[in-house]
Protein backbone atom coordinates (compact mmCIF):
# COMPACT_ATOMS: atom_id res chain seq x y z
CA UNK A 1 0.00 0.00 0.00
CA UNK A 2 1.40 3.33 -0.82
CA UNK A 3 2.27 5.98 1.46
CA UNK A 4 2.36 9.53 1.28
CA UNK A 5 3.46 12.69 3.24
CA UNK A 6 1.40 16.29 2.43
CA UNK A 7 3.48 19.01 3.49
CA UNK A 8 1.57 22.15 3.99
CA UNK A 9 3.04 25.53 3.47
CA UNK A 10 1.12 28.45 2.70
CA UNK A 11 -1.89 26.22 2.34
CA UNK A 12 -3.35 26.15 5.99
CA UNK A 13 -6.55 24.39 5.14
CA UNK A 14 -7.89 21.14 4.61
CA UNK A 15 -10.72 21.89 1.87
CA UNK A 16 -10.23 22.94 -1.75
CA UNK A 17 -6.44 22.14 -1.04
CA UNK A 18 -4.47 20.61 -4.16
CA UNK A 19 -1.78 18.31 -2.46
CA UNK A 20 -4.07 16.63 -0.36
CA UNK A 21 -6.52 15.42 -2.72
CA UNK A 22 -4.05 14.57 -4.75
CA UNK A 23 -1.96 11.88 -1.99
CA UNK A 24 -5.48 10.70 -0.73
CA UNK A 25 -6.79 9.71 -3.84
CA UNK A 26 -3.18 7.78 -5.07
CA UNK A 27 -2.25 6.89 -1.64
CA UNK A 28 -4.15 4.37 0.85
CA UNK A 29 -2.06 5.86 3.99
CA UNK A 30 -1.65 9.98 4.03
CA UNK A 31 0.37 11.55 6.70
CA UNK A 32 -0.20 15.30 6.78
CA UNK A 33 2.95 17.91 8.37
CA UNK A 34 4.13 21.31 9.04
CA UNK A 35 6.88 23.25 9.62
CA UNK A 36 7.91 25.81 11.37
CA UNK A 37 10.98 26.73 9.50
CA UNK A 38 13.84 28.39 10.80
CA UNK A 39 15.31 29.68 8.26
CA UNK A 40 12.58 31.73 7.73
CA UNK A 41 11.77 32.42 11.44
CA UNK A 42 15.70 33.41 12.32
CA UNK A 43 15.75 36.25 9.88
CA UNK A 44 12.68 37.83 11.56
CA UNK A 45 13.97 40.75 13.31
CA UNK A 46 11.60 40.39 16.47
CA UNK A 47 10.62 37.58 17.88
CA UNK A 48 6.73 39.12 18.59
CA UNK A 49 5.33 39.26 14.90
CA UNK A 50 2.02 38.85 13.84
CA UNK A 51 2.33 36.97 11.03
CA UNK A 52 4.20 33.93 13.25
CA UNK A 53 0.91 34.16 15.73
CA UNK A 54 -1.23 33.96 12.74
CA UNK A 55 0.46 30.43 11.49
CA UNK A 56 0.81 29.26 14.85
CA UNK A 57 -3.08 29.85 15.31
CA UNK A 58 -3.54 28.44 11.85
CA UNK A 59 -1.77 25.41 12.54
CA UNK A 60 -3.65 24.60 15.52
CA UNK A 61 -6.86 24.74 13.93
CA UNK A 62 -5.93 22.74 11.16
CA UNK A 63 -4.57 20.25 13.53
CA UNK A 64 -8.08 19.85 15.07
CA UNK A 65 -9.85 19.96 11.85
CA UNK A 66 -7.68 17.15 10.38
CA UNK A 67 -8.31 15.02 14.01
CA UNK A 68 -11.94 15.73 12.95
CA UNK A 69 -11.98 14.69 9.56
CA UNK A 70 -10.30 11.59 10.17
CA UNK A 71 -12.30 10.59 13.65
CA UNK A 72 -15.65 10.72 11.33
CA UNK A 73 -14.17 8.94 8.67
CA UNK A 74 -12.12 6.12 10.56
CA UNK A 75 -12.88 6.32 14.24
CA UNK A 76 -9.19 7.68 14.80
CA UNK A 77 -7.56 10.69 15.03
CA UNK A 78 -5.24 12.07 12.34
CA UNK A 79 -4.19 15.61 12.45
CA UNK A 80 -0.68 17.58 11.74
CA UNK A 81 3.32 16.39 12.46
CA UNK A 82 4.38 19.73 13.35
CA UNK A 83 8.11 20.52 13.67
CA UNK A 84 10.54 22.86 14.01
CA UNK A 85 13.77 23.12 11.90
CA UNK A 86 15.54 23.58 8.37
CA UNK A 87 12.56 22.94 6.17
CA UNK A 88 14.83 21.26 3.88
CA UNK A 89 16.36 19.36 6.33
CA UNK A 90 13.25 18.16 8.25
CA UNK A 91 11.07 17.16 5.33
CA UNK A 92 13.60 14.78 4.43
CA UNK A 93 13.75 13.03 7.39
CA UNK A 94 10.24 13.08 8.37
CA UNK A 95 9.06 11.11 5.31
CA UNK A 96 12.33 8.64 5.71
CA UNK A 97 11.21 8.31 8.80
CA UNK A 98 7.70 7.59 8.22
CA UNK A 99 8.40 5.31 5.53
CA UNK A 100 6.45 7.32 2.94
CA UNK A 101 6.92 6.38 -0.77
CA UNK A 102 5.60 10.07 -2.28
CA UNK A 103 5.74 13.89 -0.40
CA UNK A 104 3.34 15.90 -1.93
CA UNK A 105 3.18 19.60 -1.47
CA UNK A 106 1.52 22.88 -3.68
CA UNK A 107 3.40 24.74 -5.30
CA UNK A 108 5.30 28.20 -4.75
CA UNK A 109 6.86 30.45 -7.28
CA UNK A 110 9.05 32.92 -4.79
CA UNK A 111 12.98 32.30 -5.99
CA UNK A 112 13.94 31.12 -2.43
CA UNK A 113 11.30 28.36 -2.14
CA UNK A 114 11.58 27.37 -5.55
CA UNK A 115 15.26 26.47 -5.05
CA UNK A 116 13.86 24.59 -0.84
CA UNK A 117 11.84 22.55 -3.19
CA UNK A 118 14.92 21.91 -5.26
CA UNK A 119 16.83 21.32 -2.77
CA UNK A 120 14.02 18.75 -1.00
CA UNK A 121 13.36 17.21 -4.04
CA UNK A 122 16.92 15.99 -4.85
CA UNK A 123 17.39 14.67 -0.86
CA UNK A 124 14.42 12.69 -1.49
CA UNK A 125 15.32 11.45 -4.26
CA UNK A 126 18.62 10.00 -3.06
CA UNK A 127 16.23 8.19 -0.50
CA UNK A 128 13.52 6.98 -3.20
CA UNK A 129 11.14 8.99 -2.18
CA UNK A 130 8.93 11.35 -4.88
CA UNK A 131 8.33 14.96 -4.79
CA UNK A 132 4.83 15.83 -6.38
CA UNK A 133 4.04 19.70 -6.34
CA UNK A 134 0.36 21.02 -7.28
CA UNK A 135 -0.96 24.18 -8.32
CA UNK A 136 -2.83 25.38 -5.61
CA UNK A 137 -2.31 28.92 -4.50
CA UNK A 138 -3.39 30.60 -7.97
CA UNK A 139 -5.99 30.10 -10.56
CA UNK A 140 -3.41 30.00 -13.84
CA UNK A 141 -0.42 30.22 -13.06
CA UNK A 142 3.36 30.11 -15.16
CA UNK A 143 2.31 29.37 -18.97
CA UNK A 144 -1.06 28.72 -18.66
CA UNK A 145 -2.22 32.78 -20.24
CA UNK A 146 -0.16 33.85 -22.36
CA UNK A 147 0.20 36.27 -25.53
CA UNK A 148 -0.71 34.94 -28.80
CA UNK A 149 2.90 35.30 -29.56
CA UNK A 150 3.45 32.38 -27.09
CA UNK A 151 5.04 34.99 -24.27
CA UNK A 152 4.36 36.34 -20.74
CA UNK A 153 2.50 39.41 -20.66
CA UNK A 154 3.71 42.15 -19.01
CA UNK A 155 0.50 44.76 -19.45
CA UNK A 156 -2.23 44.02 -17.21
CA UNK A 157 -4.91 44.42 -18.92
CA UNK A 158 -4.80 42.23 -21.86
CA UNK A 159 -3.72 39.78 -19.82
CA UNK A 160 -6.76 40.29 -17.65
CA UNK A 161 -8.64 39.78 -20.89
CA UNK A 162 -6.88 36.58 -21.81
CA UNK A 163 -6.91 35.01 -18.51
CA UNK A 164 -11.32 35.64 -18.39
CA UNK A 165 -10.99 33.42 -21.66
CA UNK A 166 -9.31 31.13 -20.46
CA UNK A 167 -11.89 31.20 -17.39
CA UNK A 168 -14.29 30.76 -19.92
CA UNK A 169 -12.68 27.75 -22.20
CA UNK A 170 -11.46 25.64 -18.76
CA UNK A 171 -15.02 24.99 -16.89
CA UNK A 172 -13.23 23.42 -14.52
CA UNK A 173 -10.30 25.63 -13.95
CA UNK A 174 -12.57 27.06 -9.88
CA UNK A 175 -14.02 23.44 -9.08
CA UNK A 176 -13.07 22.19 -5.64
CA UNK A 177 -10.03 19.59 -5.08
CA UNK A 178 -12.55 17.82 -2.98
CA UNK A 179 -11.75 14.77 -0.32
CA UNK A 180 -15.10 13.85 0.37
CA UNK A 181 -14.70 10.07 1.42
CA UNK A 182 -10.97 10.09 1.16
CA UNK A 183 -10.51 11.46 4.59
CA UNK A 184 -10.41 7.53 6.43
CA UNK A 185 -7.14 7.54 4.61
CA UNK A 186 -5.57 10.01 7.26
CA UNK A 187 -2.76 8.45 9.55
CA UNK A 188 -3.17 8.39 13.24
CA UNK A 189 -0.81 10.54 15.12
CA UNK A 190 1.45 8.73 17.17
CA UNK A 191 1.16 9.12 20.72
CA UNK A 192 2.28 12.32 22.64
CA UNK A 193 2.73 14.03 19.32
CA UNK A 194 1.90 17.87 19.95
CA UNK A 195 2.17 21.44 18.32
CA UNK A 196 4.81 23.19 20.18
CA UNK A 197 3.82 26.51 21.46
CA UNK A 198 4.90 30.09 20.47
CA UNK A 199 7.61 29.95 23.30
CA UNK A 200 9.09 26.86 21.74
CA UNK A 201 9.96 28.19 18.34
CA UNK A 202 10.86 31.19 20.03
CA UNK A 203 8.54 33.65 19.86
CA UNK A 204 6.16 35.71 21.99
CA UNK A 205 2.45 36.57 21.67
CA UNK A 206 1.67 39.87 19.32
CA UNK A 207 -1.14 40.91 19.73
CA UNK A 208 -3.04 39.36 17.27
CA UNK A 209 -5.93 37.89 19.76
CA UNK A 210 -8.70 39.98 20.10
CA UNK A 211 -7.41 41.94 16.99
CA UNK A 212 -9.86 42.57 13.53
CA UNK A 213 -7.68 39.77 11.92
CA UNK A 214 -8.91 36.24 13.45
CA UNK A 215 -6.88 33.25 12.12
CA UNK A 216 -7.40 30.14 10.27
CA UNK A 217 -9.83 28.58 8.16
CA UNK A 218 -12.88 30.02 10.60
CA UNK A 219 -11.52 33.42 10.89
CA UNK A 220 -11.37 33.32 6.74
CA UNK A 221 -14.60 31.96 6.50
CA UNK A 222 -16.04 34.88 8.66
CA UNK A 223 -14.19 37.60 6.88
CA UNK A 224 -15.60 36.05 2.87
CA UNK A 225 -19.29 35.50 4.32
CA UNK A 226 -18.96 39.26 5.89
CA UNK A 227 -17.62 40.79 2.67
CA UNK A 228 -20.06 38.44 0.55
CA UNK A 229 -22.46 40.56 1.83
CA UNK A 230 -21.41 43.73 0.77
CA UNK A 231 -19.78 43.09 -2.67
CA UNK A 232 -22.05 45.31 -4.59
CA UNK A 233 -20.44 48.48 -3.20
CA UNK A 234 -16.80 47.19 -3.43
CA UNK A 235 -16.45 49.19 -6.75
CA UNK A 236 -17.57 52.53 -5.07
CA UNK A 237 -16.37 51.90 -1.45
CA UNK A 238 -12.97 50.52 -1.78
CA UNK A 239 -10.79 53.29 -2.54
CA UNK A 240 -12.24 55.09 0.95
CA UNK A 241 -9.73 54.19 3.67
CA UNK A 242 -12.11 55.26 6.35
CA UNK A 243 -15.25 53.15 5.09
CA UNK A 244 -15.67 48.88 5.75
CA UNK A 245 -15.50 48.85 1.77
CA UNK A 246 -12.33 46.14 1.04
CA UNK A 247 -12.44 42.18 1.61
CA UNK A 248 -10.02 42.53 4.23
CA UNK A 249 -9.21 39.02 2.97
CA UNK A 250 -5.45 39.17 1.81
CA UNK A 251 -3.46 37.45 5.02
CA UNK A 252 -5.80 34.67 4.71
CA UNK A 253 -5.31 34.05 0.45
CA UNK A 254 -1.26 34.66 1.77
CA UNK A 255 -1.16 31.76 4.10
CA UNK A 256 -4.29 29.60 2.24
CA UNK A 257 -6.94 29.68 5.18
CA UNK A 258 -9.21 30.28 2.52
CA UNK A 259 -9.24 29.07 -1.27
CA UNK A 260 -8.50 30.97 -4.04
CA UNK A 261 -10.87 29.21 -6.41
CA UNK A 262 -13.91 29.46 -4.16
CA UNK A 263 -12.99 33.60 -3.81
CA UNK A 264 -12.88 33.53 -7.57
CA UNK A 265 -15.53 31.45 -8.43
CA UNK A 266 -18.07 33.44 -5.90
CA UNK A 267 -16.84 36.77 -7.59
CA UNK A 268 -17.24 35.07 -10.90
CA UNK A 269 -20.52 33.63 -10.58
CA UNK A 270 -21.95 37.49 -9.06
CA UNK A 271 -21.47 39.25 -11.36
CA UNK A 272 -22.60 42.94 -9.94
CA UNK A 273 -19.92 45.81 -10.50
CA UNK A 274 -18.43 45.18 -7.86
CA UNK A 275 -17.49 41.46 -7.91
CA UNK A 276 -15.99 42.42 -11.55
CA UNK A 277 -13.86 45.08 -9.95
CA UNK A 278 -12.96 42.18 -7.03
CA UNK A 279 -12.23 39.85 -9.02
CA UNK A 280 -10.00 42.08 -11.19
CA UNK A 281 -7.69 42.65 -7.80
CA UNK A 282 -7.71 38.85 -7.76
CA UNK A 283 -6.53 38.71 -11.22
CA UNK A 284 -3.59 41.08 -10.67
CA UNK A 285 -2.44 38.58 -8.03
CA UNK A 286 -1.87 36.16 -10.54
CA UNK A 287 -0.45 38.09 -12.46
CA UNK A 288 1.56 39.27 -9.86
CA UNK A 289 2.57 35.78 -9.32
CA UNK A 290 3.04 34.73 -12.81
CA UNK A 291 5.60 38.00 -13.49
CA UNK A 292 7.71 36.31 -10.25
CA UNK A 293 7.92 33.31 -12.13
CA UNK A 294 9.01 34.20 -15.35
CA UNK A 295 11.07 37.20 -14.14
CA UNK A 296 12.71 36.33 -10.64
CA UNK A 297 15.08 39.68 -11.21
CA UNK A 298 12.53 41.78 -10.00
CA UNK A 299 12.76 40.94 -6.66
CA UNK A 300 16.50 42.92 -6.60
CA UNK A 301 16.06 44.65 -9.87
CA UNK A 302 13.91 46.87 -12.03
CA UNK A 303 11.24 44.80 -14.05
CA UNK A 304 12.30 47.86 -16.59
CA UNK A 305 15.91 47.35 -17.18
CA UNK A 306 16.82 50.81 -18.13
CA UNK A 307 15.45 52.27 -15.00
CA UNK A 308 18.38 50.68 -12.83
CA UNK A 309 20.15 53.79 -14.82
CA UNK A 310 17.95 55.97 -12.26
CA UNK A 311 19.86 57.97 -9.46
CA UNK A 312 18.01 57.81 -5.86
CA UNK A 313 18.66 60.26 -3.09
CA UNK A 314 20.92 58.92 0.04
CA UNK A 315 18.40 60.83 2.03
CA UNK A 316 18.10 58.93 5.83
CA UNK A 317 16.87 61.11 7.56
CA UNK A 318 13.77 61.92 5.10
CA UNK A 319 13.87 57.66 4.83
CA UNK A 320 13.31 57.58 8.88
CA UNK A 321 10.27 60.80 8.75
CA UNK A 322 8.40 58.02 6.17
CA UNK A 323 9.11 55.27 8.33
CA UNK A 324 8.06 56.79 11.34
CA UNK A 325 5.07 58.77 10.52
CA UNK A 326 6.94 62.16 10.97
CA UNK A 327 6.26 63.22 6.83
CA UNK A 328 3.67 66.51 8.07
CA UNK A 329 1.40 64.93 5.22
CA UNK A 330 -1.65 63.61 7.14
CA UNK A 331 -2.62 61.00 4.61
CA UNK A 332 0.77 59.14 4.69
CA UNK A 333 1.34 59.46 8.28
CA UNK A 334 -2.15 58.14 8.81
CA UNK A 335 -1.45 55.36 6.56
CA UNK A 336 2.26 54.27 8.09
CA UNK A 337 0.92 54.46 11.56
CA UNK A 338 -1.70 52.18 10.36
CA UNK A 339 0.68 49.99 9.49
CA UNK A 340 3.02 50.01 12.43
CA UNK A 341 0.27 49.94 14.53
CA UNK A 342 -1.72 46.82 12.94
CA UNK A 343 0.54 45.21 10.59
CA UNK A 344 -2.18 46.58 7.34
CA UNK A 345 -2.45 49.25 5.41
CA UNK A 346 -5.15 50.14 3.06
CA UNK A 347 -4.63 49.49 -0.60
CA UNK A 348 -5.34 53.10 -1.78
CA UNK A 349 -3.00 54.01 1.16
CA UNK A 350 -0.27 51.61 0.17
CA UNK A 351 -0.04 53.16 -3.25
CA UNK A 352 -0.05 56.68 -1.73
CA UNK A 353 2.65 55.89 0.52
CA UNK A 354 4.82 54.35 -1.94
CA UNK A 355 4.90 57.10 -4.65
CA UNK A 356 5.51 59.66 -1.82
CA UNK A 357 8.01 57.87 -0.93
CA UNK A 358 9.69 57.64 -4.11
CA UNK A 359 8.35 60.79 -6.01
CA UNK A 360 8.23 63.13 -3.26
CA UNK A 361 11.33 61.89 -1.55
CA UNK A 362 13.40 60.54 -4.45
CA UNK A 363 14.28 57.65 -2.42
CA UNK A 364 15.18 53.81 -4.06
CA UNK A 365 11.53 51.76 -4.04
CA UNK A 366 13.72 48.55 -3.02
CA UNK A 367 14.28 50.66 0.81
CA UNK A 368 10.42 50.76 0.94
CA UNK A 369 9.33 47.67 -0.45
CA UNK A 370 11.89 46.04 2.32
CA UNK A 371 10.02 48.03 5.26
CA UNK A 372 6.43 46.81 3.95
CA UNK A 373 7.57 43.04 3.67
CA UNK A 374 8.92 42.87 7.46
CA UNK A 375 5.28 44.68 8.41
CA UNK A 376 2.81 43.82 6.57
CA UNK A 377 0.58 40.74 7.95
CA UNK A 378 -0.71 39.84 4.49
CA UNK A 379 3.47 40.21 3.06
CA UNK A 380 3.25 38.28 -0.44
CA UNK A 381 6.14 38.74 -2.52
CA UNK A 382 5.17 38.84 -5.75
CA UNK A 383 2.61 41.02 -4.90
CA UNK A 384 4.48 43.40 -2.93
CA UNK A 385 7.46 43.67 -4.90
CA UNK A 386 4.81 43.98 -8.33
CA UNK A 387 2.67 46.99 -6.60
CA UNK A 388 5.59 48.92 -5.94
CA UNK A 389 7.27 48.44 -8.88
CA UNK A 390 4.19 50.06 -10.32
CA UNK A 391 3.76 52.58 -7.79
CA UNK A 392 7.36 53.80 -8.29
CA UNK A 393 6.99 53.60 -12.42
CA UNK A 394 9.94 50.88 -13.08
CA UNK A 395 7.63 47.66 -13.06
CA UNK A 396 5.44 46.03 -15.64
CA UNK A 397 2.31 48.00 -16.64
CA UNK A 398 3.58 50.97 -14.58
CA UNK A 399 2.02 53.97 -13.40
CA UNK A 400 3.46 56.26 -16.12
CA UNK A 401 6.47 58.20 -14.21
CA UNK A 402 5.07 61.54 -15.18
CA UNK A 403 1.97 60.60 -13.06
CA UNK A 404 2.81 61.83 -9.41
CA UNK A 405 -0.09 61.28 -6.69
CA UNK A 406 -0.38 64.79 -4.81
CA UNK A 407 -0.76 63.88 -1.27
CA UNK A 408 -3.06 66.22 -0.63
CA UNK A 409 -5.50 66.31 -2.88
CA UNK A 410 -5.46 62.19 -2.58
CA UNK A 411 -6.27 63.10 0.86
CA UNK A 412 -9.11 65.39 0.07
CA UNK A 413 -10.94 63.04 -2.37
CA UNK A 414 -10.35 59.71 -0.28
CA UNK A 415 -10.76 60.25 3.18
CA UNK A 416 -12.88 63.76 2.37
CA UNK A 417 -14.43 64.22 6.35
CA UNK A 418 -10.77 63.27 7.61
CA UNK A 419 -11.98 60.52 9.63
CA UNK A 420 -9.29 57.92 8.81
CA UNK A 421 -6.84 60.67 9.49
CA UNK A 422 -7.61 61.13 12.92
CA UNK A 423 -7.71 57.98 14.13
CA UNK A 424 -4.73 57.42 13.59
CA UNK A 425 -3.41 60.78 14.06
CA UNK A 426 -5.46 62.28 17.87
CA UNK A 427 -3.00 65.07 17.63
CA UNK A 428 -5.25 66.88 14.56
CA UNK A 429 -8.43 65.60 16.16
CA UNK A 430 -9.26 68.88 16.49
CA UNK A 431 -7.83 70.57 13.29
CA UNK A 432 -10.98 72.07 11.08
CA UNK A 433 -11.75 70.26 8.52
CA UNK A 434 -11.02 72.33 5.59
CA UNK A 435 -7.31 72.75 6.76
CA UNK A 436 -6.86 68.79 8.06
CA UNK A 437 -5.16 67.96 4.71
CA UNK A 438 -2.58 70.14 4.81
CA UNK A 439 -2.44 71.53 8.34
CA UNK A 440 0.91 73.68 8.18
CA UNK A 441 -1.40 76.43 6.62
CA UNK A 442 -3.09 76.97 9.64
CA UNK A 443 -2.19 79.96 11.10
CA UNK A 444 -0.84 80.69 14.64
CA UNK A 445 -3.99 81.33 16.01
CA UNK A 446 -6.09 78.81 14.52
CA UNK A 447 -3.42 76.23 15.21
CA UNK A 448 -3.88 77.46 18.99
CA UNK A 449 -7.07 76.83 18.48
CA UNK A 450 -7.15 73.54 17.24
CA UNK A 451 -4.33 72.59 20.55
CA UNK A 452 -2.29 72.09 18.08
CA UNK A 453 1.68 73.27 17.41
CA UNK A 454 2.86 72.24 13.48
CA UNK A 455 6.76 71.46 13.92
CA UNK A 456 6.16 70.86 17.33
CA UNK A 457 3.33 68.69 18.21
CA UNK A 458 3.10 67.47 14.50
CA UNK A 459 5.40 67.86 11.80
CA UNK A 460 5.72 70.84 9.44
CA UNK A 461 6.22 68.56 5.90
CA UNK A 462 9.73 67.59 5.25
CA UNK A 463 9.54 68.17 1.38
CA UNK A 464 7.11 70.49 -0.86
CA UNK A 465 5.55 68.61 -3.55
CA UNK A 466 5.21 70.98 -6.25
CA UNK A 467 9.30 71.00 -5.77
CA UNK A 468 9.83 67.32 -5.28
CA UNK A 469 7.93 66.92 -8.24
CA UNK A 470 10.22 69.12 -10.45
CA UNK A 471 12.83 66.82 -9.03
CA UNK A 472 11.29 63.77 -10.00
CA UNK A 473 10.11 64.52 -13.20
CA UNK A 474 14.08 65.47 -13.63
CA UNK A 475 15.18 62.31 -12.67
CA UNK A 476 12.92 60.00 -14.63
CA UNK A 477 13.91 62.53 -17.53
CA UNK A 478 17.24 61.05 -18.06
CA UNK A 479 14.94 57.78 -19.36
CA UNK A 480 14.02 59.46 -22.56
CA UNK A 481 17.62 60.35 -23.46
Amino acid sequence: MLSALVWFRRDLRHFDHAALHHALRRAGRVHCAFVFDSGILDALPSRRDRRVEFIHASVVELDEALDALSCRAAGSGGGLLVRHGRAEEVVPRLAAELGVDAVFANRDYEPAAIARDSRVAQRLAEQGIGFVDCKDQVVFERDEVLTRDGKPFSVFTPYRNAWLKRLDADGGALDAWRIEGQAGRLAPKAPGERIPALAEIGFEPAGLSGSALPAGMRGGRALFEDFAARIDRYADARDFPALKGVSYLSTHLRFGTVSIRELAAFAHGHGSEGARAWLSELIWRDFYHMILWHHPQVVARCFRPECERLRWDEAPGLFAAWCEARTGYPIVDAAMRQLEQSGYMHNRLRMLAASFLVKDLGIDWRLGERHFAARLNDYDLAANNGGWQWAASTGCDAQPWFRIFNPVTQSQRFDPEGRFIRRYLPELAQVPERFLHAPWTLDAAAQRAAGVRIGIDYPAPVVDHAQARLRTLARFGVLKA
